[in-house]
């Protein structure tokens, strides 16, 4: 696509968001939007565009930091249920109860045993949100090493992006193996029925957004939607399935 077609895009995208919006909030509907994926594959770009033109009031998106003392002891996931959408709300959680199977897996942040009982525990959980009438989007951004290394220098050299450098950001690349392991081990095992993962390639930000938005637009219903527009995810999702974790996802 064109830059001048692709703004295009974006706009008639943005104009369907807000037909979406207008439903979550008339049917009262709980939407959570999970994002997750490697470091630098562009999650926060991608909720900027997905909320730029939401109310405030009714759209929130969930960051959370490090967990306190107190947290490290409660429930794994008591403090993301804090967070959930209320009915009427549009939630966008930017890493969520998954940094357990990525980021702690991979870093150490967790124990075996906690890692392990993950499992046993998220399909539980997910399945009493969906009873409860939760709509859940699992999103996983994938890049290739290149360019997660070329984002990763940039946030050194870019004055606008100092803020996004952590020191998570060095063990990216030397741990680029574990992670895709990891990842794999993730999208294959909580690739639930009723909440099932759908896999980003987010090499090329623009089109990324395109195509993540639109897959979001078709995924749920909403008077007037524009089917031909949101019918389309130009080859850039899909879903997890072990064929296209075997064959699509950047090792």
């Amino acid at each position: 696509m064109m830059i001048k077609g692709k703004k295009k895009k974006l706009h008639e995208l943005f104009i369907e968001l807000v037909k979406l919006q207008k439903k979550v909030i008339t049917s009262e509907i709980k939407l959570l939007i999970i994002l997750e994926g490697r470091d630098a594959a562009g999650k926060d770009g991608t909720v900027k565009r997905i909320i730029k033109h939401l109310s405030p009031r009714e759209t929130i998106v969930v960051a959370l930091g490090k967990p306190t003392d107190l947290q490290e002891r409660e429930w794994y996931f008591q403090r993301y249920t804090a967070h959930l959408p209320v009915s009427g709300e549009f939630v966008l959680f930017n890493r969520s109860w998954y940094n357990r199977l990525g980021v702690e897996k991979v870093m150490g942040f967790c124990t075996n045993k906690e890692y392990k009982s993950f499992f046993n525990e998220v399909e539980l959980f997910e399945n009493g949100l969906i009873d409860a009438g939760f709509i859940i989007l699992k999103y996983y951004l994938d890049i290739s090493q290149d360019e997660q290394q070329k984002r990763l220098d940039s946030r050194k050299t870019d004055p606008l992006k100092q803020w996004k450098i952590s020191p998570i950001d060095e063990a990216a690349q030397k741990h680029w193996k574990d992670y895709s392991d990891a990842r794999d081990e993730m999208l294959l095992k909580t690739n639930f029925k009723h909440s099932p993962w759908f896999v980003v390639n987010a090499d090329k930000k623009k089109d990324t957004h395109i195509a993540l938005i639109s897959h979001l637009l078709n995924r749920v219903a909403y008077k007037n939607k524009d089917e031909k527009l949101v019918s389309h995810n130009y080859g850039l999702v899909d879903a997890a399935t072990p064929d296209i974790i075997s064959t699509k996802l950047f090792k």
